[in-house]
């Protein structure tokens, strides 16, 4: 049945009993209402392509659409299907587009492995926290990414989740999300899956370089820590951190056939290092001697030894979390910032804070090795740096040992531990 519809008409369309029923437009062929047995209204309509293909494309509801609006629409569609074009594959093409959760893992699961684990782990962290906001530590803060479709993100969009990270006291974890996403985006734009990168152009947080090491005061309080602590396997991968300087992701995930205890050389594979070289380094006679006890104690295990030198808990893969331990012993050793803090009702509580990272153990190495001083490139090979800069950082650090140096050539113009006598050159008047 055809008859010119108006808003009237489409009111009083009855329901079906189920399914659904379509009333066409005497005026546009194809143009109609479908009602449904739950009385939803909607304006479709019907076409056969040029290769002969019959399609139906909703055009919209009702009373959100009113007729005349609808019968417009018709019109226009129906323009361009005399063009040749076909409207529903747009919109099963925008149907089919991948959403940022789609990103999200096509990333995880061909580009993670390609990362450190350490760097995986936390991309992962990142991911699910901010990004897809699954599980229970979501960071449940606007925007959600997760289901949009990664040819509609925009600059607002990341730029929002940008600044709302930074406004919950995270102003570094924001940039490294915003780092992570621009690297998904690009490789988007390498899939095909959109043109630009919508990353570009955010404005990110000012960090400063973390210059904090150990004094020899609190080596000695964290070494008499260690000592002491409950879980040896953990205070052995810290001692481990100290006496190499290296990684935590490379101590936790060491194995044993990288180590040659009889000449001291650690061989880290490219894998394993943060610039995926191969990087051989010496091994100080407290870490061979570490090494081989520990060594020996798998060895003299009734348990299988496994290839990791330090395994994880139930002999599977290798030890991971070490935060636990890390608080107990800055507590212990007084690695430690202490902050009064009044609440609504005036009642104070003294709140201790860690001050102390395990990556700061990488810095207290190197900075030995520059008091010490040992040369700048030495100190890049020890740390596996391939570029100056990176080591150059340390440089300030040797300041004590050419002072000691100069020291020397100043002491020749003392004389019987006396100071020589300083004359003051006056100037011509």
């Amino acid at each position: 049945m055809t008859i010119k519809l108006k808003d009237a008409i489409i009111k009083a369309l009855p329901s079906p009993e189920k399914g659904n029923k379509i009333t066409y437009d005497s005026e546009v062929k194809g143009f109609g209402c479908r009602v449904t047995a739950a009385g939803t209204r909607s304006f479709v309509l019907n076409y056969r392509t040029r290769s002969g293909r019959e399609r139906r494309i909703t055009i919209g509801s009702f009373p959100d659409w009113q007729t005349s609006a609808a019968r417009d629409e018709a019109k226009e569609l129906k323009r361009r299907i005399d063009r040749g074009e076909d409207p529903m594959t747009e919109v099963e093409a925008d149907r089919n587009a991948k959403t940022v959760a789609d990103l999200c893992d096509r990333y995880a699961e061909e580009h993670l492995p390609k990362k450190r684990a350490s760097s995986a782990e936390d991309d992962r962290a990142m991911i699910a926290r901010y990004i897809k906001q699954d599980g229970e530590k979501a960071a449940k803060i606007e925007p959600r990414l997760k289901h949009l479709k990664v040819n509609e993100v925009t600059f607002s969009d990341i730029d929002g989740l940008h600044r709302a990270i930074t406004k919950r006291g995270h102003p570094y974890v924001a940039n490294r999300v915003l780092a992570l996403l621009s690297k998904m985006f690009n490789l988007a734009i390498r899939w095909q899956w959109r043109a630009d990168n919508p990353c570009l152009g955010v404005e990110r947080n000012q960090e400063e370089k973390r210059d904090r090491y150990l004094s020899q005061e609190e080596l000695t309080n964290l070494v008499k820590a260690l000592a002491e602590h409950d879980d040896k396997q953990a205070a052995d991968i810290i001692r481990m951190l100290l006496l190499t300087g290296a990684r935590r992701g490379e101590v936790q995930a060491a194995k044993w056939n990288q180590f040659d205890l009889t000449n001291g050389v650690w061989t880290k594979p490219g894998a394993t290092t943060k610039q995926k070289t191969v990087h051989r380094v010496p091994l100080s006679a407290p870490a061979r001697q570490m090494l081989s006890e520990l060594h020996y104690a798998a060895e003299a295990s009734d348990k299988p030894m496994s290839e990791y030198v330090f395994p994880g808990r139930g002999g599977k893969g290798h030890r991971q979390e070490l935060k636990k331990d890390w608080r107990e012993l800055c507590l212990t050793a007084g690695l430690v910032d202490t902050e009064t803090i009044t609440d609504a009702k005036g009642r104070e509580r003294v709140v201790v804070t860690p001050n102390a990272r395990l990556h700061d153990l990488r810095h207290t190495y190197a900075s030995m090795l520059a008091s010490a001083g040992l040369s700048l490139p030495i100190i890049g090979a020890l740390l596996g740096h391939t570029q100056p800069q990176t080591t150059a950082r340390y440089s300030h650090l040797m300041d004590d040992p050419l002072r000691q140096a100069t020291e020397r050539v100043g002491a020749v113009f003392t004389q019987n531990g006396e100071g020589a006598e300083v004359h003051h050159l006056k100037g011509k008047s």
